[in-house]
């Protein structure tokens, strides 16, 4: 499991004082950014020259609200993997009580936007991450 912290700041809260549920998503791609610069050696300023990773599909479960000044952990698993694709499940948590959920499926696509192949060392470590429980 990858893990991503995120203080929630003042920038990622509504009038209310609790984090405006767009604001999670920033928190996820933050996560996701880290995962490929960290872990696979691929950071979104060397792919974005020759292609991204848009989300195909993406699915959230809000299940407690998190505050301004909250420590959240972000953990991350890779659930299923392709050729061109790969899913994740991801969980946000403060103080071991979840706060949200999320899965969501990546396509690696060239820089016009056609699925494409990972490149194989990418490939050979998301299959690593994947195996781990």
């Amino acid at each position: 499991m990858y893990e991503f912290h995120q203080k929630v700041l003042f920038k990622h809260c509504d009038p209310a004082g609790i984090v405006f549920f767009p604001r999670y998503y920033e928190m996820v791609n933050d996560c996701v950014e880290a995962f490929f610069a960290d872990v696979l050696d691929w950071p979104f300023e060397a792919m974005h020259q020759k292609g991204a990773v848009p989300t195909r599909a993406i699915e959230t479960e809000f299940l407690a609200p998190s505050r301004h000044g909250d420590a959240l952990v972000l953990e991350m698993r890779i659930v299923a993997l392709g050729r061109t694709s790969c899913a994740y499940t991801l969980t946000a948590r403060c103080d071991g009580a979840p706060r949200f959920t999320h899965r969501a499926t990546l396509v690696n696509v060239t820089a016009d936007g056609r699925p494409t192949a990972w490149p194989t060392p990418v490939a050979v470590t998301l299959a690593q991450w994947k195996d781990l429980p």
